[in-house]
């Protein structure tokens, strides 16, 4: 199996990219065109939630998260003034259904996301499912930026046929 090392090297077939999974013992990345899969698990260091969320926003500023929610309506104002973009809302028994975007070009949004996330952690782990325009290249950039973070290691790259 070529890694996206070999992908430079002179005389190595060139292979469009499927997916290309990098991470650590604590957390799992999954890069595909359109969809970035983020796991942490309930041992993930706060820093490397950090890290990650700014890894992809320093490759793909308009990757965007959603996240449906229920709150009271004085919450709804609350996540936007934290950057989260409000798509719809509706009435619910318990409060009021709300479904947000979090860009990722906003530094703020990202933070609260990031609090959020480190939260949640205490109790279970976190799945996130962050969509993006990302292509080969975009997912390569976005290894080399997870390779920083310590500990992170490229786990499998799949070629399309």
């Amino acid at each position: 199996m070529e890694n996206l090392e070999d992908r430079a090297r002179p005389g190595t077939t060139l292979h469009s990219l499927s997916s290309c999974e990098i991470g650590s013992d604590n957390v799992d990345v999954v890069c595909t065109y359109g969809k970035i899969s983020v796991w942490f698990g309930r041992q993930t260091p706060d820093l490397v939630v950090g890290q990650t969320l700014i890894a992809i926003s320093k490759v793909e500023k308009s990757a965007v998260y959603e996240i449906e929610l229920v709150c009271d309506f004085d919450s709804i104002t609350n996540y936007e003034s934290n950057g989260y973009v409000l798509v719809s809302y509706a009435k619910a028994d318990n409060g009021y259904r709300a479904m947000f975007n979090v860009p990722f070009h906003n530094n703020k949004a990202l933070f609260h996301l990031a609090e959020n996330i480190i939260k949640e952690l205490k109790t279970d782990d976190v799945i996130l499912d962050i969509y993006w325009n990302g292509d080969d290249s975009d997912i390569s950039k976005l290894s080399d930026e997870f390779r920083k973070i310590e500990g992170w290691d490229i786990k499998e790259v799949i070629y399309k046929e």
